[in-house]
């Protein structure tokens, strides 16, 4: 028998057939500076750009990221967006128009009132990932000598947190 799911209070362990082929597709976060978060979330973590989309009558742009790794990405417009909204794992930046000349903030979730926490990056090499963040100057919101054991948390240019893994180091995290 194949695993479907750890089992806690409240969990349904056996889902309406009807979901079986949901995807969980994406994850909001509004930037002030889209510039700034582009640039990191390319540059310093590799994501790529699928879509970009402008909309003039409510004042905000939308940035549909992934990691892409040996994929084969559509280059037709509406193709390439059929696919960003039909794949796992997308990080939508939203920009809305002015806020990057205005003095407000965005709340990352992790001070009062608490709410979103973090995304999470599973990296290869945790050292050399952890390294090379250090070197671009990216903030350590929790280094790796800190707390939780092959965990670090960096920070993007808004404040929210980016925990960084390496998978094959977690076995046994939360165990005892």
């Amino acid at each position: 028998m194949s695993f479907t799911s750890e089992f806690q209070p409240g969990v349904c362990l056996e889902p309406d057939a009807a979901t079986q082929d949901y995807v969980f597709n994406h994850c909001m976060l509004r930037v002030k500076d889209p510039q700034r978060a582009l640039d990191f979330y390319t540059r310093v973590l590799g994501m790529r750009l699928l879509r970009r989309l402008d909309f003039e009558e409510g004042r905000f742009s939308l940035y549909f990221l992934a990691m892409t790794k040996g994929e084969q990405v559509p280059e037709d417009v509406g193709e390439r967006q059929r696919y960003a909204f039909g794949r796992q794992s997308v990080l939508e930046l939203t920009h809305n128009w002015g806020s990057e000349n205005d003095d407000s903030r965005y709340h990352n979730g992790n001070s009062d009132p608490r709410g979103f926490g973090h995304l999470c990056f599973s990296v290869p090499d945790l050292l050399a990932a952890c390294a090379r963040f250090e070197a671009l100057g990216v903030p350590f919101v929790k280094r790796l000598d800190k707390g939780m054991k092959n965990v670090a948390f960096v920070s993007d240019p808004d404040g929210y947190w980016i925990e960084i893994v390496q998978a094959d180091l977690l076995g046994e995290l939360g165990r005892g």
